[in-house]
This record gives C-alpha cells, sequence and structure tokens, in this order.
C-alpha cells in the first residue's frame, strides 16, 4: 500500500536551487541580477568580465558604494535587501532589484566570491561559497565598491549545465544584455571583457548621440528622430527610426520603463500602429523608447526575472507611445526658416518662384547645402562623351554658389524631409533606367527613384492632408444606393454617421438597419459601398471611433493610392518626372510608399570612389 505523501519544511540548500531555476536560467541571466545590483548601489563604471561565454567566468566589478561586513554577510541570505522595507513598498518600486534573493539562488549553483568595502572602512570583506556551502569570510585590501565574481556555474547541477547552449550562444546572449544596459544608462562607464579581450569600453556620456554611436556607429544614429512628448501620466522620451531602419524582427526595438529594460504587449500593438503606414508588414523599425511614469502605474513584479512588466492604464500608455511617435516621425517639432525664391524648375531664364518655408533640421542632419535650386531642366547625358559627362558634373556644382570644393561628408540615407523640404539640396534628373527606375544625381551622390512607389507616396500623402484638414473632396454617386446592414453594423455606423460624413461619405440613417450613400470620398469611389461600410463598421467597433476613423481611412487611401498610381512600364516624359521629383520632395515621409516598399536608394561619391579603390 502506498504511503501518504507528508508535507514538511524543506532545507534552504533545496529552497535556493528551486529559486535558481526560476532566476538563474544562464550566464546572461546571472550577469542582469549582478549587474542591477551594481546599479543600485549607486555605481558610475560596471566592469564586466566573461570566460567560455559565462560557463567558467562571470565577473562585475563597480565602484559603488560597497557593504561593510556584517551587510556582506546579511547580502546572501534568501530575502535579505536593502530595497524595500515593507509591503507598501512593492507598489513603489524605485530600484533595478528588491527580491533580496538573487545571490543566495546564484550561490548555490556555482562558486561565489564577493569582494567589497564601503568608503568608510579601511579594509573589505571576501566572501566565498560553493554550490550553497559557505566556505569563508576574511578582511581583504580591496578599492571602494564591489566585485562578485561567478566561477563554474552549475557545476553542482549537472542536468542544468548540459542544457546550456554552446559557447557563442551564451555569449550572444551576454552581449545584448549588455547593450541594453549601456543604452538604459548612458550616464554610466561600462566596459565588456570577453576571454580577455576587450570588447566594449564606453565612457560616462549621458548622451544617447554618443551612446548609440559607440554601440552602432553614427550612420546609423542620423537615421534616427528625437521623441519628445509629455502629457498628464507620462514622459515619453528616445529615438524612432526611419522606415529604412526596418528589419525582421524587434532585435532593434528597446523599451525602457523608469530606466528599467522591460516588454509589454501593449506598448509593441503601439508601435506598430504608429508605423502602419509606412513600413511594410512584418518589419520592425530601430526604436529607442524611454517611457517614466509614477511607480504606481506600472507592476514590475509579474515575471520572475521581471521581463516583463503590466501597466494599470495600458490604453491611455498606447494613445501616448502613438501621439509621441506620430509626432516624432511628422517633424512638428521643428522650426521653419523664411520662404526662399528660386529659379523656376526647368527654366533658364531668370524667372523665379516661391518656394514654401524649408525646414531647419537637426545639426546632425546638416549635411547637404541650403536648398537653393531644388530642380533643373535635364540634359539628355546618355549619348554624349564620358569627358562631357563631366564637364557637365563640373558646371552643375558651379551653379550651386559656386562652390566647387568637397561637399561635406555625409550619411548613406539623404536626411529626413518635412513638409515642402526636399531631400537633397541640389537634383538634376538624368534619365530613366530600364525603363524601371529615374535616376537623379544630387550633389553628393546619385538617387534611384522608383516612380510608381514615390507616386503612391505622394497621392497618399496628399489625400491624408485632406482627411486631417476635413477637406475631402467628395464624388457625387449617379443613383444613391440604400445599403442594409446586420443590427450590430447598423448600430455602430449609426452611432458615427458624422466621423463618417467628416471623411466624405455622403450617408443617412433610412431607418431601422438601413442608409442611403449618395457620395462617397474621390480616392474609394470605385469600391464596393456595402463592403465598406462594413468594414468601417467593424474597426470602429474594435479600436474605438477615434482610432479605428484613422486606421480605416489610412488603409482605404493606401489600396487607392496603389491603385492609381503610375504602372512600372510607363515611360514617364521629362516633364512627368520633373513634377513627380518636386511632388516627391514635398512629402513629409518621401522614403517608402504606403506599403513600406522604398521610393528612393541614395549612393554617396564616397562609397563609389571606395568601391573602385579611390583614394
Amino acid at each position: 500500500m502506498q504511503e501518504k505523501p507528508v508535507i514538511q519544511m524543506l532545507p534552504d540548500q533545496v529552497i535556493n536551487k528551486i529559486a535558481a531555476g526560476e532566476v538563474v536560467e544562464r550566464p546572461a541571466s546571472v550577469m542582469k541580477e549582478l549587474f542591477e545590483n551594481s546599479l543600485d548601489a549607486g555605481a558610475t563604471q560596471v566592469d564586466v568580465e566573461v570566460i567560455r561565454g559565462g560557463r567558467q567566468l562571470i565577473s562585475i566589478t563597480d565602484n559603488g558604494c560597497g557593504m561593510n561586513r556584517d551587510q556582506a554577510l546579511l547580502s546572501i541570505e534568501r530575502h535579505a535587501t536593502s530595497k524595500i522595507r515593507s509591503e507598501a513598498d512593492i507598489e513603489n518600486i524605485h530600484t533595478m532589484g528588491f527580491r533580496g534573493e538573487a545571490l543566495a539562488a546564484i550561490s548555490s549553483v556555482a562558486r561565489f566570491t564577493l569582494i567589497t568595502r564601503p568608503e568608510e572602512d579601511l579594509a573589505g570583506t571576501e566572501i566565498q561559497i560553493a554550490g550553497g556551502k559557505f566556505l569563508s569570510c576574511e578582511d581583504i585590501g580591496c578599492p571602494v565598491g564591489t566585485r562578485m565574481e561567478i566561477r563554474n556555474l552549475f557545476f553542482n547541477v549537472p542536468a542544468r549545465r548540459k542544457f546550456l547552449r554552446a559557447e557563442q550562444t551564451e555569449l550572444s546572449h551576454i552581449r545584448q544584455l549588455f547593450l541594453v544596459m549601456a543604452l538604459a544608462h548612458p550616464d554610466i562607464g561600462m566596459s565588456l571583457k570577453v576571454d580577455e579581450r576587450m570588447v566594449y569600453n564606453l565612457p560616462m556620456s549621458g548622451n544617447m548621440e554618443d551612446r548609440i554611436s559607440e554601440l552602432y556607429n553614427h550612420s546609423f544614429f542620423e537615421q534616427l528622430l528625437e521623441i519628445d512628448y509629455t502629457d498628464e501620466d507620462y514622459r515619453i522620451s528616445g529615438h524612432a527610426g526611419l522606415p529604412q531602419t526596418g528589419r525582421k524582427d524587434r532585435q532593434d526595438q528597446y523599451i525602457f520603463v523608469n530606466g528599467r529594460p522591460a516588454s509589454a504587449p501593449v506598448v509593441f500593438h503601439a508601435l506598430n500602429e504608429a508605423y502602419h503606414a509606412l513600413i511594410a508588414k512584418g518589419r520592425y523599425p530601430a526604436v529607442f523608447l524611454f517611457i517614466e511614469m509614477d511607480p504606481p502605474l506600472v507592476d514590475v513584479n509579474v515575471h520572475p526575472t521581471k521581463k516583463e512588466v503590466r501597466f494599470r492604464k495600458p490604453n491611455q500608455l498606447r494613445d501616448a507611445i502613438v501621439a509621441a511617435l506620430e509626432k516624432a516621425l511628422s517633424f512638428q517639432s521643428l522650426e521653419t526658416a523664411p520662404a526662399a525664391e528660386v529659379p523656376a524648375p526647368g527654366n533658364d531664364d531668370d524667372e523665379r518662384i516661391t518656394l514654401p518655408p524649408p525646414v531647419a533640421v537637426r545639426p546632425k542632419f546638416e549635411t547637404q547645402k541650403q536648398m537653393d535650386e531644388i530642380l533643373r531642366k535635364p540634359e539628355p547625358l546618355l549619348d554624349r562623351k564620358p569627358e562631357q559627362v563631366k564637364s557637365q558634373k563640373v558646371e552643375s556644382q558651379k551653379s550651386v554658389g559656386n562652390k566647387t570644393a568637397s561637399p561635406p561628408p555625409v550619411s548613406p540615407t539623404p536626411k529626413p524631409a518635412s513638409p515642402a523640404a526636399s531631400p537633397w539640396g541640389w537634383c538634376r534628373i538624368v534619365g530613366q533606367l530600364g525603363a524601371n527606375y529615374v535616376v537623379l544625381e544630387t550633389e553628393d551622390g546619385y538617387v534611384l527613384m522608383e516612380p510608381r512607389a514615390a507616386h503612391e507616396r505622394v497621392l497618399f500623402e496628399k489625400f491624408m492632408h485632406a482627411a486631417h484638414e476635413h477637406a475631402v473632396q467628395k464624388q457625387g454617386l449617379l443613383a444613391p444606393e440604400t445599403v442594409e446592414l446586420l443590427p450590430s453594423d447598423a448600430h455602430v455606423v449609426r452611432s458615427n454617421i458624422d466621423v463618417l460624413q467628416e471623411l466624405g461619405f455622403g450617408v443617412s440613417d433610412f431607418g431601422s438597419d438601413a442608409f442611403i450613400v449618395d457620395a462617397l470620398p474621390v480616392y474609394v469611389q470605385d469600391n464596393p459601398v456595402e463592403s465598406m461600410l462594413v468594414e468601417i463598421a467593424r474597426e470602429l467597433e474594435k479600436a474605438g471611433k477615434k482610432r479605428g476613423a484613422r486606421e480605416m481611412v489610412q488603409e482605404q487611401i493606401a489600396q487607392t493610392a496603389c491603385q492609381m498610381a503610375v504602372r512600372t512600364k510607363d515611360q514617364l516624359s521629362e516633364k512627368e518626372i520633373e513634377k513627380l521629383v518636386a511632388d516627391l520632395a514635398k512629402t513629409e515621409m518621401p522614403y517608402t510608399s504606403p506599403r513600406g516598399r522604398p521610393t528612393l536608394i541614395y549612393t554617396s561619391f564616397t562609397e563609389l570612389d571606395r568601391k573602385f579603390s579611390r583614394d
């Protein structure tokens, strides 16, 4: 007969190993816990060293406040912490760590050494533990701060050690974590040494531009736009990438909540919504998003390793993130300069036209001359000799302020455009290539433009501006249509007739669940009336009146822009190309179509010189 199970208390060593199963997933998770302790200790310099992907050694050294002997001994006990005192503190977390179980859990599955000294003590303390067994506690000479060494991780838990990945895989997790910590705290100096080789040595800067440029490169930073938004509950800052920073995963999307790297579905939904019309589905732009709020508005205690957080007001936060990104991506915060007079495009006479005021962009984008000439009439070069082409280029350079010196270096991507601000300072249309592309020469390189994608962008923004300004043109139907909907759809349409009328729909209630439609917006005039009303009703019901209406309009405009745009094989005349280039230059986002396809591909002369091995 089977014995009845007996409930009993587990030994501390077993408890610590169970806790280690939650906290210590791999070497990178050990590094995370120790790194957060260094930050909470007020360190301004944190140095990390790993050997063999963290299997043999993970070492964290900081210049924080350090601990005296008694505090050091207490730190390795379970649930001993300096970061919370009462139950109320759990709802008001200001530190990175707070559970007080990390050191006890880690030391139970590794050979653990703690060396620490506060500024007021002459001698430091060294504690050694192996597999949860206390070995020694001695005085030692050491600098102010704390050093923790984790050797032979999982040496006493063979089953866990067997499930560690290859050294390079574990190292990649460590490097990714270091990058996240470096981005979260640009005001702290950090270094990472791997197998005795220095990989990163980042100075204290406090500047995201410097930190991103050090971790990536400066040309990557030039493809980012600053985020700066505040409402009554949230402060949102950071940098948002232009569409060309998109990739197939979210690896370049970093979310920080009150300085803590974290993730939450509502944040990613907001990112998708903000970039919906700018980038192709399945691609994710670079985003460095810092969200600050009162601690009671966020719960960081929903995951054992604090990877995920939960928000008290998720819908309000989503709207704030969308508003912050839209503000950054629409360039509304830039100051405008006075209007300028320039020669009329394609006109060699003295006739001049007045351009809308260009926008003064940030210094890091001022890599091209002021826009003193948007377009010049193209001259066919296909039948000319090379020396004639070279002569034409020299003359073109002289035409821009008689400056023939080498232009300043530019990033591989043209600077962001704002309304009526060209993505190039000077441009000459060379011709068409393979009947598919338009070749444009700029002062610093050349651009390949795909006419259909460019035309889609022009039409999309034209209709979007009309919708935002409540100036959508209506097209009356030859005969009004009566549309009968399901009761649920009819209720939503009836509740939002004013919204539909603002968007250009001539719709009125006909009683019961029927409606009369006598006009449509010009950009959806060829679409089935009933199916559109059903789709709009369901979008409004799913996302709310404001969000649903806007998203639905964007979808319809994008679809219609694609239908109305020029076909790729269309052979455009010189005047048509000139107009398309001029119209694209005036759009807010000239680099992608509404479906996320690139409109322009830029190559600098510097890149050409490099490829041809020219000094």
